[in-house]
């Protein structure tokens, strides 16, 4: 368990210096679109903060799909619950969503919905490679 434990630190700690990227490109193209015109240091700070603890749960969460022990369908279910509240905590913190349950709803149909559809795709593309990696092992045989 250790071992996973490392490697989510691991994982989170390479991903959370994107995470302020990450903000200075999103608010650059909201300001290029006329949505923001100017944000406090708190905002931005706030931003910034979150977007990196985001960032690392990430990219720290897909150690789930590696730990032997549990079931494909128990790791996607930890990482499901995991993003969704790492998201939710964010999005509440930094005022992104409003404190109600039609907001709730929302948020949580298109975090699932999404959540689905990118692992769809990622699902079908890990099935053609693997499709492509049999046929030429089976055509060196």
């Amino acid at each position: 368990m250790k071992k996973y434990c490392l490697e989510f630190v691991k994982r989170g700690l390479m991903a959370a210096f994107g995470g302020p990227v990450v903000v200075s490109i999103v608010l650059f193209i909201l300001e290029l679109c006329n949505v923001v015109s100017s944000l406090t240091p708190s905002e931005i700070l706030l931003t910034n903060i979150t977007s990196s603890l985001l960032a690392f749960i990430i990219a720290g969460a897909s150690i789930f799909h590696q730990i032997d022990k549990i079931s494909p369908f128990m790791a996607t279910t930890v990482h499901l619950i995991v993003l969704y509240i790492a998201y939710l905590f964010v999005y509440l913190l930094n005022g992104w969503l409003k404190n109600n349950i039609e907001a709730f709803l929302v948020f949580t149909l298109v975090f699932v919905l999404g959540y689905f559809i990118i692992w769809g795709i990622v699902v079908i593309c890990t099935k053609q490679k693997a499709k492509k990696l049999n046929n030429r092992l089976n055509t060196i045989r």
